[in-house]
């Protein structure tokens, strides 16, 4: 028998991949399982497993090409005898994606292509009585205690990925494919946001003047995402913050490791266990209130475009594990390690131009979230003071930008009037 390996929806916004390298050459035996290829999606480099055992006949998509998300990459033969009648399989798949050469299909080898989509349509999420599941999926379903057999898989060829368990057991139905390519499912959390952090310092690559440089994957994500944000009504609302004091308390722990970024989020992270509806996200049945809070901060790519890596439960977590956490996604996103619940799973972003020097800006919202809080940077400005003085206290600007349909301006004030406080009086609460 010969089996298809098909480009996999690594993310719910893929449509298509980039081939890294394979890990298997033509000819090698693949276990069921194995890692035979690494893929490039629009945030990350990914292995991706072989759902079924036997030689790699052929590639279909070599290393450096792109193929869109559920197309065939690569077959598989059960048996030697099987390599070559699947080389001749593969050379018809080409030729057939290829409208100039579309004459040249046999019957033949239209009806053998036509029975193996239809054989992997109807395999879906079992095969030979067998749950197909991602590796992850099976752990967070016996975490969650969720029947895979309940499951209708949303991943290539049918696959129950990590998506399909969260829903099921959110209380949302999944949406099987009704074809043999899978259908990205729609996000339900924020991926990126619109005002990227500070890259790491890397020389910039020469432009000839006139010349039109193609995006890259993760670019043509931001595109993507900034598109599905116009939909959304927004508004904005701006507060001055005082900074003094968690000045302060950075310079005491920041030889421990901690990091501003961790300060903020955990602050911002505190102070939305009083404003749930600001962690929330709109959906056509109502208001999403998620489980935890996720707070994602925006990064820089080197190579262009933007991630956003999560500091998941950051409200439960201690400012140092925040920090140590904090740096390990960032250095996983650098070199585009990141596993897809480390980067899709935010409920609450920020975005951190205060590195700049950039005084006050607006954020757009990402999608499948509600708010997004945009930090300016922290500077000395006079002031007047409590007993009518005249004083200089460092202050900086934050905006936060809200969807509409949900959050109001009271709401959004009054979050950012409790994240004031904290920051204002009492920062020492962030150490506890």
């Amino acid at each position: 028998m010969i089996n298809e390996i098909f480009m996999p929806a690594l993310s719910s916004t893929m449509t298509e991949g980039k081939i890294v390298s394979w890990q298997k050459s033509p000819g090698d035996w693949v276990e069921k399982g194995e890692t035979v290829v690494v893929v490039e999606s629009d945030k990350a480099d990914m292995d991706v497993e072989s759902f079924f055992s036997g030689y790699l006949a052929t590639v279909v998509v070599s290393a450096g090409d792109v193929a869109t998300v559920g197309s065939t990459i690569a077959l598989l033969a059960e048996t030697e005898a099987e390599i070559e009648q699947a080389k001749q399989q593969a050379e018809s798949t080409v030729k057939k994606e290829t409208t100039t050469a579309a004459a040249s299909i046999s019957a033949t080898t239209v009806a053998t292509a036509l029975t193996s989509a239809t054989a992997a349509q109807e395999s879906r999420s079992r095969r030979n009585g067998r749950i197909i599941a991602s590796p992850r999926a099976r752990k967070l379903a016996k975490e969650l205690k969720v029947d895979l057999n309940h499951l209708n898989g949303t991943g290539p060829h049918g696959r129950i990925v990590a998506e399909d368990v969260e829903m099921a057991a959110s209380g949302t139905p999944t949406v099987a494919t009704t074809a043999a390519m899978a259908t990205p499912v729609a996000p339900t959390q924020p991926t990126l946001p619109s005002v990227p952090t500070p890259p790491t310092s890397a020389p910039p690559t020469p432009i000839t003047p006139g010349q039109v440089v193609q995006m890259n994957t993760l670019q043509n994500a931001v595109v993507r995402n900034m598109m599905a944000s116009l939909s959304v009504p927004t508004f904005h609302v701006g507060y001055t913050i005082t900074t003094d004091n968690l000045d302060g308390l950075y310079k005491q722990i920041k030889s421990k490791g901690v990091t501003m970024t961790a300060l903020l989020a955990k602050a911002v992270a505190m102070t939305l266990q009083k404003h749930p509806l600001l962690n929330a996200v709109y959906v056509e049945q109502g208001i999403q209130y998620p489980s935890g809070i996720n707070i994602a901060v925006a990064v820089a790519m080197p190579d262009g475009g933007l991630i956003t890596p999560v500091l998941p439960n950051a409200d439960k977590m201690d400012i140092y594990s925040l920090s140590r956490t904090w740096k390990g996604l960032v250095d996983r996103a650098r070199t585009k390690q990141l596993q897809p619940d480390e980067y899709s799973t935010g409920t609450f972003t920020l975005s951190n131009l205060g590195m700049f020097g950039v005084n006050t800006f607006d954020a757009i919202l990402p999608p499948g979230q509600g708010s997004i809080l945009a930090i300016g940077g922290s500077q000395s400005q006079v002031v007047a003071t409590d007993d009518g003085m005249i004083g200089v206290k460092r202050q900086m600007q934050v905006n936060i930008t809200c969807d509409h349909r949900i959050i109001y301006g009271a709401d959004a004030a009054a979050f950012l009037q409790d994240l004031a406080k904290l920051i204002e009086s009492s920062p020492q609460s962030l150490t506890m």
